[in-house]
Parts: C-alpha cells; structure tokens; sequence
C-alpha cells in the first residue's frame, strides 16, 4: 500500500518537474525564437533625442525656437529627485530594484485581466520596457511585441545603469501638447524649469504618460486632478514625501497655463518675425532642415532688438501713409457669421480662430475686431481681447476715417473682421478713441548692417510676418533703378575718370531686337556738359549710359559680380540703369563695402551656432588675435586683430564714390534726409514708379529700403525713392545713430584734394568758397584734366543719332531705369565749342 502511494506521488511529481521541463524549454525556445535579429541596445548609450534649436539675440535674450517635437533635453543630474519620484511612483515603484521586467507586476495585470473576463486590462510594463518600445520597437499592442520588449529590457539593463535608463525615458516620453520630455513639459505646463517645480506640479507631470492625449488640463480638469492625487498617494506610500507634504500638494487646485492661471513661455518670446525666419530658412539650407528642427542648436543671431523694433516700425509707417493717401478701404476680408455675433462669448470665440495679423505695433498695439452695428457715422465693434468700458467705448466715428470716400456705412458691414488700434493723446498718454486700420496692399523692405563685420542688425520683409512671411527683403527680385548707378561710377572711376571728368548729357538711342531703345533723364530734358559729380546727385541717365557705353557693359558687369549684386550681369546697355533684378540683401551688403573702404564683407544673420553639446560649428568672425595667448607680453604692448578680408575696390575709389553720394543727400535727390552725422546714399526709382528705393550709410551702418507691390505696377507719379523710401532710412537712422554714432568718412592715403567749381567741374584755388566749391579726392600720380578738353561722350557723339535739343520722343522701355523727380541744377556750357548754348 506504502508503495502504491509512493508510486503515485512519485508519477506526479515526475508529470511536473516534466511538465515545468517542458514549459521552461518552451518559453526558453519562444524567447530564442524572438530574440534573434532584434535592434541593437547598445545604440542607446548614444542616443541624442531630437531637441529644440533656439535663437538668441545679440544680448543674449532668447527671441525664438524651432523644432519638429517640442523637447529640451535634460541630464538626469538637472532633473530633481522629486520629479524622479514621482514618475517612478507613477509608472514603476520597483524600477529600482527589477532587472528589466517586473514578474509581480505582469502577474497582477494578468490574473486582473482574467477575473474581469477582458473588461479590466492594465498595463504591466517598466520604464526600461517603455524605452525599449518608445526607442526601438513599435507601439504595436501584441505579444510578439511584449516578449521582445522583456527581452531587450533584460539586456539593456545589463548595459546602462538605473539613471542612464531613466534619463532616456524622461527626455523621450510624451506629456501631450506636442511637448516631450520633462523640461518641455514643464516649461508648457506651469512656464517653469524642473528646479522650480512644486511637488504637485512634478505629480501632475508624472500623471500625464498613463494618457497624455486625454488628460487635458481643462477638458479632464477632474480626471488628471484625480490621476495627479493618485500620484501623490504613491509618493506617500513609496516614502519619497512626507504626510505634511503629501496633504498640501493634494490640497492645492490645478493650475496651468492652459487654463490661464500661469502666463505662457510663448508670450514672453516676441512673436516670430522675418529676421528669425529668415535665419531658418538659411541655417535649413546650411546644415539641412532636420539637423535644424532636431539637433538643439544654440544659434547667437546679429539682431539688435531694439533696432529691429525701429525697423519694423519705420517701413509700416511709410506704407501705411501711402496706402492712406490711395483712399481705398479693403478690409481683411474676413467675416464673422450673423448667429455668432448675439453672444459675447460666441463672436470672441468665432474671432480668436479668424487668420489676421496680430503682430502689428505701429502707432501702438492693432487689435483684430469685429462690425457689431453700423450706421452712416459710427461703427460699434467688438475687439479681441479688450472688455468693452464705459470711458473707452468700442466705436469708430465717421471723423476717423476721414481718409476714405462715403460715410461708415459704405464703407463696414457688420461681421467685417477689421483692424483697430487705440488712438492715445501725445501729452500724456490718456485715452482718445479707436481708430480704424489696415494693413497695407503695398509692400516693401528694409534692411539695415554693419559695415564693417557684415552683422545685419536689422531686416523687415514687410508690413507684417503674419499676414505675409514672404521676405520682401531676401526673396523678392526687383529692379534697383538708379540704386544701381554707383556699380557705373565705381567701374568709372576705376577706369581714369574722376569726380571732375565731363560727360556728356545728350540724347541717345540704339537699335535693339526689341525695337529703338531712347532713355530719358526724369525732367525729359537734357543739361549739356556736366561733372560726373553732378551726374550722380542728380541721378542723369543719359550721363550714366554714355559712361557704361564708354568703359563697356562686361566692365560694368565684372564689378556687380564682384560686389555680389548679380550672379551673372547681362550686358545690356539698358542695365546700367538698373533694369536687371536683383535682391535688396544683395544691394545693401554691396553698399557697404563702399562705405568699409572697398573690403569685402559677407552679410550674415547669425554670429555663432553651437550644437547640443556647446561646441562651435559656426562662427561667423574669422578675424584672428594675435599674440592673445602671449603670456610674456612687452611692457606697454597690446594684442592686436588681424583681418584677412580680400578688397574688392580701390580704397581711393570708394572714397571719391562716398564722397560723391555725400552729395546726393546735400543738395541731389535724397536731398530731405537730414542727420547729424555725414551720409552718404543713392535713390533709386525705377520705370513708372513701379519699386522705390534708397541705400544709405553713415561710417559704421549701412541701410536700404524698397518700397513696391508686389505684382509690379506704378506707384503714381509722386512716388520717388528720396520722397517715399527716404523717410524711412531718416526714422530709423535717427534711431540707430543714438547707439552706433557715427562720424566722418576715413580718407585712405595715396590721393589729395582739389578745389573744383561742382556745376562747371573747373579748378578753383586752394582758398575758393562758396555753395559750388567742392574739394575733390584725386589718386598720386594722377594729373586729373579739368574742363572740356577731354569731354566724354560714350562714342555717342554729341546728338548725332537724335537731334541734340529736343527732348527724345516716343514710350520708353519697359527696363528704363531711374526716373528720379528731385530739382536739378544748371550744368556747365560748352564753352568755345559750338553749342548753340545747350541746358
């Protein structure tokens, strides 16, 4: 009996220790069968998480970020050990003590799946299986993918430590918002840092893995309080707090920056604007768009704030007098349906999701609103953002719109989405009235560098970046007009002639395949001899056709190329007065090596970069210290920079070039811009007004504005680049002068000076004054010939091809250049030469 109980006792034991045999060889072969051919683990030790690139301001302010996810990586030693906790508690309390996977866990989820007949499933993974899925598996919710994950848990444990584990898993996990990471999270959340968070914030953090889509702070206000208290009471019982700590963090309510409580990091950022645009748009070429949006750039921009401001604000201002002075109201566009407009609530709704420009600060901040009511002399508006006050009433009088044809009603209807802006006393800032605005049909650009290092210090693309992010300034090829005319007289002067030389201002025509080719000065007149002096204050035509005709268009050519204007010049005569398009970046930058001296100097945006791990990949200075490193100095001796920039012009030149365009601000077609400090410039109006310009420079900046549609057409017959872009260049210097000054333009060695008559380009003695007299910089060794014993006609002759006295008839081209309207002087007469006293 003894026995038959032994042997059955013995057969069962003999059925499981087979039984569990052939259930480990089992698991055993599922497992070797999954594990073959799975991701590497050991790729995670290098793991660099896509991270935001960010763009700080020359003082070092951020002003902007970029990025395809939103994450800031954060070394386990800057996340603090509460934040640790709390996520631990959340997702793993023995993630510290498991070597992968956690048995008890996986037990528990499985007998509660069981019980519940499938209605209760939960999961059982640890933070090292989350990464292995999160890194190098898929989201795919099967067994296949589980085994695999226990599999490359247990592996990755046997590689990275505890925190290496957990650092990868809180700067990958998503937190909702388009925010990953932890610090992101933070900095979206509660606009904080790890170090600042409280410990019911860190709770909320560590709440949001379980349904990071679903928990919204407002939408399931209730159900993300309840999951964050969840989190505490594992804190409590994990002992990472105390009771004290626990009860006040579980007592405080939720308070986010989606639900309002708490400023948004966002709004202390400016709003993105064309300088940080047009740093991506270059940094994506340079170092390709992925690298950019993931690889956590630090990129220290050359922007001026404060300037940029002063840019953005004088080209508004110009195109919003302009656009005023047409008399035609075109709105946004945009309407709001009828059945919104009943309820506050509705129509602030409806008009926060409307598409208009909120960007805009000329003249104080432009607030989209909405036509309420209307009659023939006042519209009642409801503005985005602003509650309506009894002192402030939300009206806009007939009077404010004195500006356009018809009464209020002709002009609003309600629903219209419009543009307002507060209208406030100069005294002392008190309340006026609103006043109706709009942004403006045409459009332009401006720019402003350093002259010597090339930082652009400011660039406005147009009116505004969030009503169009087309970058007027970089992108928009247009004709420069007589800007282009200092490329002629540099070439000129590089080719023996002088600010003294004669050249013939006469008619001129040339056979072309498009047919008879007969530019015009802008009076319609022609002045005879003139000094080329006077050729570019006065911005003549004809004068700058005969000299390009005369040194040749490949000439003229080689210098545009030389200066960066053109890739390639077309060597059509028509071009020397600026018909071939070109960019208002490449024009600026290429005034500013007039004003260096004739140096090279590559514009640029951006200072320095520096990747995830700050070290420089860019850097924008090349200039070298020498002796910097010299421990052992001399007495009284310094270090010393050098400079290895290549010269693209005769330093003699660009100062007879300077020289001249002094002239054009004095008493030459940008005649109204005045500073306190010496200017040099070109205006440039291109045929039938269609683009305005000016470029100007003082010693240490240079700027440039135009002023256009953007499909082509005339701006009317009183648009003029002194007139329209001036007062641009005049508003914003005024401002810049205030922080770079400014002072007399450096006379390079090798030349000396002569006292000329400017109108007669005769010589005059050394102790010669009067408004005429002008001292001219001429090269050594050059004996300049005054007068008209060596008259320039460009091979033209004088009035051969048309009669010499009567204005040329017939349309001119499409590509004339510059049209410039400004007052001209009398030039010099002919002399002994038979004339018949041509002026």
């Amino acid at each position: 009996m003894v026995r038959a109980i032994l042997s059955f006792f013995g057969g069962i034991f003999s059925f499981i220790v087979i039984g569990i045999f052939f259930v480990a060889l089992s698991i055993g072969g599922v497992f070797w069968m999954y594990g073959r051919d799975l991701p590497s683990h050991e790729q995670l030790a290098t793991y660099a998480p896509p991270t935001i690139s960010r763009v700080f301001s020359n003082e070092g302010r951020l002003i902007d970020e970029f990025a395809q996810e939103r994450r800031l990586f954060a070394s386990i030693d800057q996340i603090p050990d509460m934040v640790k906790y709390a996520f631990v508690s959340a997702e793993d309390r023995n993630f510290y003590t498991h070597q992968g996977f956690d048995p008890r866990a996986i037990a528990a989820a499985a007998y509660e799946a069981i019980a519940s007949r499938g209605e209760s499933v939960r999961g059982a993974s640890t933070i090292t299986q989350q990464v292995m899925k999160n890194f190098l598996l898929s989201g795919d919710r099967t067994g296949e993918r589980k085994i695999k994950e226990i599999i490359l848990a247990t592996r990755v444990e046997g590689t990275l430590s505890k925190d290496q584990i957990l650092e990868l898993y809180m700067n990958e996990i998503f937190l909702g918002q388009n925010s990953y990471g932890v610090a992101a999270a933070a900095q979206t959340y509660f606009n904080k840092t790890l170090d600042e968070l409280e410990l019911e914030e860190a709770a909320f953090l560590a709440a949001l893995p379980q349904a990071p889509s679903e928990y919204h702070p407002v939408r399931a206000r209730d159900r993300v309080t309840a999951r964050r208290n969840y989190v505490l009471d594992q804190m409590l019982q994990n002992g990472y707090v105390t009771q004290e700590a626990h009860d006040a963090a579980r007592a405080e309510p939720l308070r986010t920056v989606q639900g309002g409580d708490i400023p948004a990091f966002r709004e202390t950022l400016p709003p993105r604007d064309y300088f940080t645009d047009e740093i991506r748009r270059q940094l994506s070429g340079t170092f390709g768009e992925e690298e950019f949006f993931t690889g956590g750039l630090s990129v220290r921009a050359t922007v001026d704030p404060a300037l940029q401001v002063q840019a953005a604000l004088a080209l508004q201002g110009a195109l919003e007098r302009y656009d005023r002075a047409q008399g035609d109201w075109r709105g946004t566009g945009e309407t709001l349906p009828a059945e919104v407009l009943g309820d506050d609530a509705e129509w602030r709704a409806a008009l926060s999701g409307v598409n208009v420009a909120r960007d805009v600060k000329l003249g104080g901040e432009w607030y989209p609103a909405v036509v309420l009511e209307v009659s023939a002399d006042q519209a009642r508006v409801g503005i985005e953002g602003v509650a309506a006050e009894v002192d402030a009433p939300h009206v806009i009088a007939r009077s404010d719109i004195n500006w356009l044809p018809g009464s209020v009603s002709d002009t609003l209807s309600v629903g219209d989405v419009v543009h307002v802006r507060r209208v406030t006393s100069d005294s002392d800032g008190a309340f006026q009235r609103w006043s109706l605005r709009q942004v403006p049909e045409v459009q332009g650009g401006f720019m402003a560098m350093d002259v010597n290092t090339g930082r652009v210090l400011a660039m406005q693309g147009g009116f505004s970046y969030q009503h169009s992010v087309f970058n007027r300034a970089t992108q928009a090829q247009r004709q420069p007009g007589s800007a282009f005319k200092p490329f002629v007289y540099a070439a000129a002067l590089d080719s023996g002639f002088t600010p003294a030389t004669i050249v013939i201002d006469a008619p001129i025509e040339v056979n072309t395949p498009q047919g008879l080719w007969q530019p015009t000065n802008s009076s319609n007149q022609f002045y005879g001899p003139t000094p080329v002096r006077t050729g570019i204050e006065q911005s003549r035509n004809l004068m700058t056709v005969r000299m390009a005709q005369e040194i040749g268009m490949d000439v003229v050519g080689g210098y545009a190329e030389r200066f960066g204007v053109y890739d390639q010049m077309q060597t059509f005569l028509a071009n020397a007065l600026g018909s071939q398009e070109t960019t208002l970046f490449k024009m600026v930058a290429a005034y500013a090596m007039f004003a260096n001296g004739g140096e090279r100097v590559e514009p640029t945006m951006v200072d320095r970069v520096q990747d995830r791990y700050g070290r420089t990949v860019y850097r924008h200075d090349q200039r070298r210290c020498v002796e910097c490193s010299e421990p052992n100095l001399v007495a009284g001796a310094a270090p010393w920079i050098t400079s290895e920039r290549s010269r693209v012009m005769n330093a003699v030149t660009a100062y007879q070039l300077t020289s001249m365009m002094e002239g054009v601000v004095q008493r030459g077609t940008a005649r109204g811009i005045n500073l306190p400090v010496p200017v040099a410039g070109k205006t440039g109006t291109t045929n039938d007004s269609r683009d305005v310009w000016f470029i100007g420079y003082t010693s240490n900046i240079v700027a440039g504005c135009y002023i256009g549609y953007d499909r082509p057409r005339s701006l009317g017959r009183g648009a003029s680049g002194g007139g329209t872009c001036g007062p641009v260049f005049q508003q914003f210097m005024t401002e810049a002068i205030e922080t770079y000054g400014g002072g007399r333009f450096a006379v390079p060695p090798g030349g000396y000076f002569i006292k000329i008559d400017r109108v007669s380009g005769a010589r005059l003695p050394d102790d010669a004054s009067g408004p005429n007299v002008v001292a001219e910089y001429f090269r050594e060794g050059e004996e300049p010939v005054f007068g008209l014993a060596a008259m320039i006609d460009g091979g033209f002759g004088l009035g051969s091809n048309l009669p010499m006295f009567s204005p040329a008839t017939g349309p001119a081209s499409e590509v004339d250049g510059s049209t410039d309207q400004q007052p001209v002087e009398p030039s010099a007469n002919f002399g002994t030469i038979s004339s018949g006293g041509l002026y």
